[in-house]
């Protein structure tokens, strides 16, 4: 790894001028990003961002540094060693102050052989190899063995003492069901007088004192440092583990006497993957170790303070994000705000809530829900939504969808609706109409945009072991792709133009002399303003397009009692949703009532050891580093 400095951007104009350019395909991405507790955020002083989940590789870090740059912060991230040598990504990498971190899985490799445990209950430290040769160079004490992934997740074995070509003694003891499940030994099926166990990969010692020392330099000197402490983007419904190396970042520079402030940052993505879609970002109260635990941390009670430390980090994430045990559950959750907020009568008191409330709601909604999860009502309850989001989907129509479709005109629909689906049907061609010439244009951007992305996403996911659908790296590689298309396809049409115009087929639309240069900016101007406009009226076009569906259900006889018996069912789940509430809120939250509430608001030897990706239950001898 190269010698690292402090982790500042190359230039503030640099720094300034990559976010400008990338904050403008972010805003033509998404719909809309709305921002919560910015005012939490300290004015001046270090910083360390801790921001989770880290679902969505590339837009995480170019949406906060926008947040952070309106709050007069420029962040240094700490990023991937193996992102650097990528030749785009690694020269942004470097412009914008990012800290590469070497992570022993980067750079692990398939060794020769299989490995099992001999003795779990006595010697569940000794670790036997078949057809291996541990005494080779790539084995080193310190250095890690990974097994293969099972069940998204690929376990690793630290490396304490070499006792021989076929033995190793670890520095732990593997406690996991999966890891001893790997490594039990089973009879080779050429010669069953020999044991044989599963494959594996070896990593060698990855010294990290370069790391720490570029994160203490850069937080010396009032600079903000962010990590996403997950280790790694992903697409779960959960945060992962969180990674031990931002405690020991912020208690080391802590007892140098720099009084930095931890900020957590919850990212909530509704459809991430998807163009337009929305986001809610949210700072939480700003953290503060208190000295007793840096005395600790500087007195040999190192694993106790870094413990304490994590504990408050992700109990602070906790209080910013929005997780779930599976994705049916956060369907769930979110079937049921939906049902919520749903205004029976006119002048129902449920107010229309932003998007940064509803992800507020979000989350109390699937604290009481995993709370009172045993509660026979409960039970009753999500099975019922079960059933009613089945019905939905084998009609063909979302929710909100279902809401639109009103009760007023069913005696008479071809005379009530039928003008309604006649005037949107008109609307949605005149839409289309405005959409073309963007769409015709940006046309090639699109396809080999959507190519490109679901290729990225499959090699992600082919490496990747804790990714379930990819959909993290397919925003990422969208916005790239198109951020580097779209000036190639608007200097080859404005070529193109210069071409024709050279050749007298545009004297209808152009008039006579103008300079090739005009013609250039001119059409540099009018192309980017045609396909945003065509983005804007495309996306009109389709809301109006969802519409009609509905409506179609409703004019046709023999689906319109089944859509009315689905509207009847979802008054029903309103009412239940809001009676258990009504209920069980306040037991948890004692200002559930408050509906006003909705609308308004160390030492060297251990940097060179411990590794900013290592886990709690790794930091074994932690202490003895005094």
């Amino acid at each position: 790894m190269p010698r690292l400095s402090a982790a500042t951007p190359t230039g503030d104009w640099l720094y300034d001028l990559i976010l400008h350019i990338f904050s403008l395909t972010v805003d033509i991405f998404f719909r809309e990003i709305q921002v919560r507790g910015a005012w939490r955020v300290p004015s001046e002083g270090p910083i360390i961002l801790v921001a989770a989940p880290h679902s969505n590789q590339f837009v995480d870090s170019i949406v906060l540094m926008k947040i952070l740059r309106s709050l007069n912060h420029r962040i240094s991230w700490l990023m991937a060693a193996k992102s650097f040598n990528r030749s785009f990504i690694g020269a942004m990498a470097r412009a914008i102050g990012a800290v590469p971190v070497s992570r022993a899985m980067d750079v692990a490799r398939p060794a020769a052989g299989t490995i099992y445990l001999p003795s779990p209950k006595n010697d569940p430290r000794l670790l036997k190899g078949t057809g291996t040769n541990f005494e080779d160079p790539s084995f080193k004490v310190g250095g890690s063995i990974y097994l293969p992934t099972i069940k998204g997740e690929s376990h690793k074995l630290d490396i304490a003492e070499i006792l021989g070509p076929a033995r190793i003694l670890l520095r732990t003891p593997p406690t996991h069901y999966d890891v001893l499940s790997q490594l039990v030994p089973r009879p080779d099926p050429e010669d069953s007088n020999i044991l044989i166990g599963s494959k594996f990969k070896v990593a060698p010692h990855v010294d990290q004192t370069q790391v720490y020392e570029a994160v203490f330099e850069t937080l010396r000197s009032n600079g903000c440092i962010g990590i996403f402490p997950e280790g790694g983007s992903h697409d779960r419904t959960q945060l992962l583990p969180l990674k031990a190396g931002i405690a020991i970042m912020a208690l080391g520079a802590l007892s140098e006497g720099t009084p930095i402030s931890i900020v957590p940052v919850g990212l909530t993505y509704f459809s991430a993957h998807k163009f337009r879609s929305r986001a809610v970002i949210e700072l939480g109260d700003t953290i503060h170790v208190p000295a007793p635990l840096v005395n600790d941390f500087k007195n040999g009670k190192k694993r106790d303070a870094i413990g304490t430390v994590m504990e408050s980090i992700s109990d602070a994430l906790a209080s910013v994000t929005v997780s779930a045990p599976d994705f049916e559950t956060l369907q769930l959750v979110h079937t049921a705000r939906r049902l919520y907020l749903t205004k029976l009568f006119h002048n129902d008191s449920k107010p229309k809530v932003s998007l940064a409330n509803m992800t507020e709601l979000n989350r109390r909604l699937m604290k009481g829900f995993l709370t009172y999860s045993s509660n026979p009502e409960m039970g009753l309850l999500a099975r019922n939504l079960r059933s009613y989001s089945t019905s939905l989907h084998a009609l063909g129509i979302k929710d909100h969808q279902l809401l639109s479709t009103t009760s007023r005109h069913n005696h008479f629909p071809l005379f009530f609706l039928l003008p309604m689906f006649i005037y949107r049907f008109f609307k949605l061609i005149v839409l289309a109409t405005l959409t073309l010439p963007g769409l015709f244009l940006f046309a090639p951007v699109f396809i080999l945009t959507r190519h490109i992305s679901r290729r990225k996403t499959a090699e992600a996911l082919a490496e990747s072991s804790v990714k379930i659908r990819g959909h993290d790296v397919m925003a990422t590689w969208k916005i790239l792709v198109a951020a580097g298309l779209a000036p190639i396809f608007y200097t080859a049409y404005s070529i193109l133009l210069v071409l024709l115009y050279k050749s007298n087929y545009t004297n209808v639309v152009l008039p006579a002399n103008i300079s090739t240069t005009t013609l250039l900016l001119l059409a540099w101007l009018v192309l980017p303003s045609i396909t945003y406009a065509s983005l804007v009226f495309g996306e009109q076009g389709m809301d109006i397009l969802k519409s009609l569906y509905p409506l179609l259900l409703l004019l046709s006889p023999t689906s319109s009692h089944i859509v009315e018996r689905l509207r009847d069912e979802r008054l029903g789940l309103v009412l239940e949703v809001r009676e258990l509430v009504d209920r069980f809120g306040p037991e948890l939250f004692p200002d559930c009532e408050d509906i006003e509430m909705w609308k308004g608001r160390g030492p060297k030897k251990m940097f060179a050891s411990i590794s900013p990706e290592a886990y709690l239950e790794e930091l074994v001898d932690l202490d003895d580093f005094v």
